[in-house]
């Protein structure tokens, strides 16, 4: 999993709430186990017609948006169904990092899983990020000093709390968190063999 120390820029304002995982990924979409290749189905009924073209109103349908590796959105993002495709199909798209007032819990907690940072701030926050992103201006969020940095300098202090944090900043998910004790895994197993010889046979 990719680390997350410091992001800065674009922002993608969607200022809708009850933003839910279908509407991130339709069901339709969902037969893949791979992580990757889902971006460009991300938001596919906001994005694109039923025959497959853009729909120019669309936020990431715009530039700079197109780009963006923050998303603003509304709040009680990520509510509805509990597919892990979500975080999947932001990741691919390049989205990085969410803001947002509130989430639903299982997405929020998918997004540390995948390497998406879901920053929790107040309503007027939000709304002052909301609109430098709207403005265009390039957001910064530093997760070592735990802020956002918008327009003019202004900073947004959030909580987050700590071993998630440490998680995104090493860029450990569950088998990385695994694999941090891959040598007492082998040593138990040698001392299971010579013990144990039968479980292995």
């Amino acid at each position: 999993m990719q680390k997350f120390t410091v992001l800065k820029g674009t922002a993608a304002p969607l200022p809708m709430v009850n933003v839910d995982t279908d509407m991130i990924i339709p069901k339709q979409f969902l037969k893949t186990i791979e992580r990757t290749g889902l971006g460009k189905y991300l938001f596919n009924d906001m994005r694109f017609t039923p025959e497959g073209a853009e729909k120019p109103e669309f936020v990431l349908n715009k530039e700079p948006y197109r780009h963006a590796s923050i998303i603003v959105a509304g709040d009680n993002f990520g509510c509805g169904s509990s597919r892990e495709h979500a975080p999947w199909a932001l990741l691919d798209f390049g989205i990085r990092a969410v803001i947002s007032t509130s989430y639903a819990d299982i997405f929020y907690n998918n997004c540390f899983k995948n390497g998406i940072l879901p920053v929790t701030l107040p309503k007027e926050a939000v709304e002052e990020l909301m609109q430098d992103a709207k403005e265009q201006v390039e957001l910064t969020i530093d997760l070592e000093k735990q802020q956002v940095v918008g327009g003019n300098g202004k900073t947004y202090a959030f909580d987050i709390e700590p071993f998630r944090r440490k998680c995104l900043l090493d860029g450990l998910d569950d088998i990385g968190l695994t694999l941090v004790y891959e040598d007492k895994i082998a040593a138990f197993e040698t001392a299971q063999k010579n013990t144990q010889p039968w479980l292995y046979s």
